[in-house]
């Protein structure tokens, strides 16, 4: 199949790839993207505290489109091969934000619109801060959300898993390793091999990966000054929805001794549509228009889902092309075809989903 159709697409994305934004440093490209917004027909600005932000239309409900424009480090150089486009963000996640930016505008060339669209480009969505979804989520009440991150353009992400970061810090005495106390990186790993152990145990009876605790050595460091030993590590746990988060940190906070710290932060619930979620119906509906198979996804990771959607209780999804299994990999690729499909999609589901906020039969989401 042709993809010349979608080269104004492509084009866009390649130029907003070209653009470095890694977290925190995403002010470059969240002025060209305003700029780009703005040509296109959108009331577009940079807001307090980075985010690049769209509207489009003037009545009707609110539908928020919000992605994230910063990226992990690596340089990938900018290339287009065997009808593939090269580059950091192409999937995640400047991709399905640059989607949402020329679904937007063809929307607009059709005349008044029946409801009202939001496009937020977010800032730090890498970092555990997601400052740009924080600020969105108490400055905005959006009547549905769809966020921008990969899930292949004939997948709906329903939900995504919580997560709570843990440090672990031992410090003791400087000894000769001859000696018959453990040493400060070997306190620390046992700390870490018995929260490996508790997750074992809640897991046994937990064959799907998306109800297990899944935990994960991030950063390991130590060292000596010649009279105080000492170990760092740095821990990612992924808990799903049916699981107190609170409880979890209470049992494993448990699991050191007197000679380590266990610092917990940066905690986020999980959260799950369901498959009678308006948004989910609707991009089903247009996905089967533009020709795919739909199915549905629920991921092990976090995103800004886990920011907002506790704090608005609107229909929401995740939506956008791209493989996410490429997601932070040297070879970050985006198929021209995929792109230019999710975008076909996204043309098709808004106004649908718009018309299901506006019919009775929408009731309570189920979650």
């Amino acid at each position: 199949m042709s993809t010349d159709r979608y080269h104004d697409y492509i084009a866009l994305l390649a130029d907003a790839v070209r653009i470095p934004s890694v977290s925190t440093h995403e002010a470059a490209v969240a002025q060209f993207l305003v700029a780009q917004m703005a040509q296109r027909g959108l009331r577009s600005y940079v807001d307090k505290v980075g985010n690049a932000v769209g509207h489009i239309g003037d009545r009707g409900p609110e539908i928020m489109l919000l992605g994230h424009i910063d990226t992990v480090p690596g340089d990938i150089p900018v290339t287009i091969r065997d009808g593939n486009l090269y580059g950091r963000g192409t999937v995640d996640a400047k991709g399905p934000f640059v989607a949402f930016i020329c679904a937007a505008a063809a929307l607009a060339t059709q005349g008044e619109l029946p409801f009202r669209l939001t496009l937020v480009g977010a800032v730090e969505e890498e970092y555990a801060t997601s400052r740009g979804a924080h600020y969105v989520a108490h400055h905005h009440r959006p009547d549905a959300c769809i966020i921008g991150e990969p899930s292949g353009w004939e997948r709906v992400t329903l939900g995504y898993k919580g997560r709570v970061l843990l440090d672990i810090s031992t410090t003791q005495g400087s000894a000769h390793s001859a000696g018959p106390e453990p040493s400060a990186p070997e306190r620390c790993m046992a700390v870490w091999q018995r929260i490996q152990q508790y997750c074992a145990q809640h897991n046994q009876h937990q064959p799907l990966l998306f109800d297990q605790i899944l935990p994960s050595l991030r950063q390991i460091s130590s060292g000596s000054d010649g009279l105080t030993d000492w170990a760092r590590a740095m821990v990612g746990i992924r808990i799903p929805p049916a699981t107190m988060i609170e409880h979890i940190i209470n049992d494993i906070a448990q699991l050191g001794d007197d000679h380590t710290t266990l610092l917990f932060r940066d905690a986020c619930r999980a959260w799950q549509s369901g498959k009678n979620d308006p948004c989910a119906t609707a991009f089903i509906r247009a996905i089967r228009a533009v020709g795919g198979k739909p199915g549905y996804l629920r991921k092990t990771g976090t995103a800004d889902m886990n920011v907002v959607a506790p704090i608005w209780q609107c229909p929401i999804i995740a939506y956008g092309p791209g493989d996410s299994s490429l997601d932070h990999t040297a070879h970050e690729h985006v198929s021209i075809e995929e792109f230019g499909k999710g975008v076909d999609t996204l043309i098709v589901a808004l106004p649908l989903l718009a018309q299901r906020l506006t019919s009775a039969d929408v009731g309570v989401v189920d979650r």
